[in-house]
């Protein structure tokens, strides 16, 4: 880690404690302004002077500080983004929130201004939050236009995802990653070389066909020089990240577990499925009668496409606002028409051009006017909540797919049903349907390894910025 990033680092901890207190001032003026105090008169200036309010912001703010250390906020780390900092803030500072009311709650004591409570709390998230966002800021400039802070990246490997993240890390110039040179292959001189020669500080492993010793060795000369060291895994190294130790007879055991979803984590995931889904479809109705309008007015046929799709015990089928005019729609409600054979030469085309079972047609002719602007904009995909009510899909988790496709998946793609599919997952957020099938399953698998509750709630709150403002479907 470079000397620069250690400050920035560094200044966020008093730059927090300074935000918190203007927070918590912030509230305390807020409630006694006229403003306020005309709607609700302040009864608490005799039991909360003013002296007495600043030295409990003071204590307060250094607890909050002790609880955002230990949610990881002022970990050394430079590749940090703004929303998944933003949430882990929001996160944070709830605990810290927490930590206060179960104080008062033990103490029996009450606090004289719930109003301070709660805009203290959403002024610690605002201020704090604009205080990094400037530290950030600050720290970008210096990177982009001063190279303050960089890192000197040495690439090995050859094939489109080495490529691929070459081509993102070029174009991202304030991630302070700097691509010093490429090297296609595992070629031990020509890397020693390359980091006397141009003081290298991180090394970056892509796709390599290598054997692991040649690899230990990359691995091991790093240490030795004290270089960062990264790399790219393969399907295999993402699919046994999950494992626990035990011991049986005084010898270990290490079993690999499917998945990290299991036994209470199970149930809680279930029950906000159904609170949130009963949540989106009040919240979304007004919305999907307009869809449904839009398509009746547009083009003939049901509203609801049933599209069969496989789960991780039985298929189901999947709710969606139908896309496709008639004639092109299959399923139940719709036996095959054979003008749907006009476009084979186009998937075939699509098909070669993607890799994986998975692939879908950009700017697909067989859509309607309103079907074009459902799926670039994921309405179509509104109904899915009652899929989610129903138990056979989820909020998040790995895409579903349909029979045809999952029947040329290979045996390592499989992993992906030991959950139920989501409405969105790691793998939308991360590229939606440009990424290729590979490493979208890397990406489940990785989900499914490392669930957590916050991971659900980071990729839930992404979602609509990656539906708004993200690569689109079409």
């Amino acid at each position: 880690m470079k000397r620069p990033n250690l400050i920035f680092t560094a200044l966020l901890v008093p730059l927090d404690f300074l935000m918190l207190i203007l927070a918590g001032m912030s509230a305390y003026f807020l409630r006694t302004s006229s403003l306020v105090a005309q709607w609700r008169p302040v009864l608490f200036e005799l039991d909360l002077t003013f002296e007495k309010y600043f030295s409990t912001v003071l204590l307060v703010s250094l607890v909050w500080l002790v609880v955002f250390a230990i949610s990881g906020l002022y970990k050394i780390r430079r590749e940090i983004k703004l929303f998944d900092e933003f949430s882990q803030l929001v996160i944070a500072s709830s605990a810290g929130l927490m930590v206060i009311i179960i104080y008062i709650f033990i103490r029996g004591e009450f606090f004289n201004s719930r109003f301070i409570i709660l805009s203290a709390w959403l002024l610690a998230i605002l201020f704090v939050f604009l205080g990094r966002l400037l530290i950030r800021k600050i720290q970008e400039y210096l990177i982009v236009y001063h190279n303050l802070g960089a890192q000197r990246v040495l690439v090995v490997g050859n094939g489109k995802v080495t490529d691929n993240l070459v081509n993102e890390i070029k174009s991202s110039p304030e991630s302070g990653l700097r691509i010093v040179e490429k090297i296609p292959d595992l070629n031990m001189e020509q890397i020693e070389d390359a980091i006397e020669e141009k003081q290298i500080d991180q090394v970056l492993l892509g796709e390599i066909n290598n054997s692991i010793e040649e690899r230990m060795k990359l691995i091991d000369f790093c240490q030795e020089r004290r270089i960062d060291f990264k790399f790219v895994p393969t399907l295999l190294q993402a699919a046994t990240s999950n494992i626990e130790v035990d011991t049986l007879a005084g010898v270990p055991i290490i079993e690999l577990k499917r998945t990290a979803l299991g036994g209470w984590g199970r149930i809680i995931k279930r029950t906000l499925d159904i609170i949130f889904s009963i949540f989106f479809l009040i919240l979304f109705s007004p919305i999907m009668l307009l869809v449904a309008l839009a398509i009746k007015l547009n083009s003939q046929g049901l509203i609801i496409y049933k599209n069969l799709r496989v789960g991780p015990k039985r298929n189901f089928k999947v709710y969606k606002f139908r896309s496709f005019y008639l004639k092109y729609c299959i399923g139940e409600e719709y036996p095959f028409n054979k003008e749907a054979s006009e476009f084979e030469d186009e998937l075939a085309r699509e098909r070669s051009l993607r890799q994986g079972p998975v692939f879908k047609v950009g700017n697909d002719p067989r859509r309607t006017r309103v079907g074009k602007f459902l799926e670039r904009w994921s309405l179509d995909e509104l109904p899915q909540f009652f899929n989610v009510l129903k138990g056979e899909m989820s909020l998040v988790g790995p895409r579903p797919h349909m029979p045809s496709q999952v029947a040329n998946y290979q045996k390592h793609h499989m992993k992906v049903f030991n959950i139920k599919p989501g409405i969105t997952g790691l793998g939308q957020i991360s590229g939606r349907s440009d990424l290729e099938f590979d490493e979208e399953a890397k990406l489940d698998i990785y989900y499914i390894e490392n669930w957590s509750l916050g991971l659900d709630f980071k990729i839930m709150l992404k979602t609509p910025f990656v539906a708004l403002f993200g690569k689109h479907k079409s």
